[in-house]
């Protein structure tokens, strides 16, 4: 983005654009449970409450109910944390057509010709309600199979066969793009990172339509042509070969950091872009103190000075850690009208919609009958670790390799053992009083679940 574009957007006093015609206030985004679920004793269009901390029921797929490639799926509602379940999933087959340009067009129109199949898993962890997670659960894929469509001829290249030819993508300049080293699997992560994209602005546009508020992280796994794509934008993750990572004000530090630098605006004269090793006293005033700033991994030295006093940009440590002062995640969807508490500070700026994308080769791991991606929100991975989830899942499907529904029951036993129960695995008995949503993805023979026509 530029900086022109940036500054017009988000910071304060900039020229606004000219005011658009005012339209019909669209209905709030109905509540509902994923599609998947439905005839599995779920409720949808209802509340989960009222309900007992101690009587949470735990929900999977009806049995007659297949999953892309058999996949097990449970959830479990929150102890009475909201009236509503805010985690959000999606699941099903991605069929790719090709894009054409017409003569004498401006526009793209779609070939009934089907390229392209795959599929694809998605978990959404809603934030001030389930809105901005419904939206996304609704839309992401739409927007990925649009993206998507418009590479579709690229991803189909052949020669040369670890880059593109060129002539699918820039017809004018093909040798350019195996100059850069353009390969098949950079068009699917810039499709997955333009979609993300996409669907934030349209949940920005549909919740300030409906008078809603809110957002959500997202973690989405899609299987095309042999390769397994994960993308994650918060603190939902997958393992247990860890294939992404959570983004938290702490692990994206010296990104935010940096915006405020370049954009002190941003801070409103309340906040101290600086990190200190605690909260900054008056009685701290020309102590020499350490910090660290945006340019830093390190730490060093300075003197305490006014300015240092106020309240950081990012404060806790760990699941604490709070960017200003309000927010956990650092990258996710929506959330475009939310601000600090009692200033008009926006939080959206520092807010990435793109996601971090790791790419998994099936053809070359050649996987065992035990090996799984479990993809969770992080109610699991609050109480339970890498270890414990991987020792469960190795303990678990062995003996079970005859049950067709095993990875459903994987999945619930997954939740199970968040909840503090005398066999739990999880250290003191810590229990997960969130939301919890799990996706356990079987990657053994599934070859054919990435195929093309």
């Amino acid at each position: 983005m530029s900086a022109d574009w940036f500054r017009r957007r988000f910071l304060p006093g900039s020229p606004l654009p000219a005011p658009r015609p005012p339209r019909p206030r669209a209905s709030p985004v109905p509540y509902r449970r994923p599609r998947f679920l439905r005839g599995s004793g779920s409720s949808p269009g209802t509340a989960d409450a009222p309900r007992r901390p101690d009587a949470r029921p735990v929900r999977s797929p009806a049995r007659g109910r297949a999953l892309p490639w058999n996949a097990g799926y449970a959830e479990i509602i929150n102890a009475e944390k909201s009236e509503f379940n805010e985690d959000q999933a999606a699941c099903g087959k991605l069929c790719i057509r090709r894009c054409e340009f017409q003569e004498d067009q401006e526009w793209l129109t779609l070939c009934p010709e089907e390229l392209l199949t795959g599929h694809y898993w998605a978990l959404f962890d809603g934030h001030g309600g389930p809105a901005a997670a419904i939206l996304a659960a609704n839309t992401l894929h739409s927007c990925l199979r649009r993206q998507l469509e418009a590479v579709v001829e690229g991803m189909m290249a052949t020669q040369p066969p670890m880059h593109l030819s060129g002539h699918c993508v820039c017809p004018s300049d093909p040798q350019f793009v195996e100059e850069k080293g353009i390969r098949v699997e950079d068009l699917v992560i810039g499709a997955l990172e333009s979609a993300f994209q996409e669907c934030d602005e349209v949940i920005g546009r549909e919740l300030e339509a409906s008078g809603q508020v809110g957002g959500c992280t997202a973690l989405v796994a899609v299987s095309l042509q042999g390769k397994l794509y994960v993308a994650n934008a918060g603190d939902s993750r997958d393992e247990v070969r860890p294939l992404s990572s959570e983004f938290t004000p702490e692990t994206e530090r010296q990104r935010i950091q940096q915006l405020a630098f370049v954009y002190p605006e941003l801070l409103a004269g309340e906040f101290t872009r600086l990190e200190f090793p605690r909260r900054l006293k008056g009685d701290d005033l020309g102590q020499k103190v350490l910090f660290r700033d945006h340019h830093m991994s390190g730490w060093s030295y300075k003197c305490v000075e006014k300015s240092d006093l106020k309240y950081p940009l990012i404060h806790g440590q760990g699941r604490q850690a709070r960017l200003l002062g309000t927010l956990a995640v650092s990258r996710g969807l929506g959330d475009h009208q939310l601000r600090v508490l009692d200033t008009n500070i926006l939080l959206k700026p520092f807010l990435l919609s793109v996601p971090q994308v790791t790419v998994l080769d099936m053809n070359q791991l050649e996987p065992q009958e035990e090996d799984v991606v479990v993809m969770a929100t992080d109610g699991l991975w609050d109480v339970l670790s890498n270890e414990q989830v991987a020792r469960l899942v190795w303990s678990f499907l062995p003996g079970n390799r005859e049950d067709p529904h095993r990875f459903s029951e994987l999945a619930q036993m997954l939740i199970h053992s968040t909840q503090g129960k005398d066999d739990s695995p999880t250290q003191e008995g810590q229990v997960s009083y969130d939301d919890v949503s799990v996706f356990v993805i079987p990657l053994h023979n599934q070859g054919q679940g990435c195929s093309s026509h």
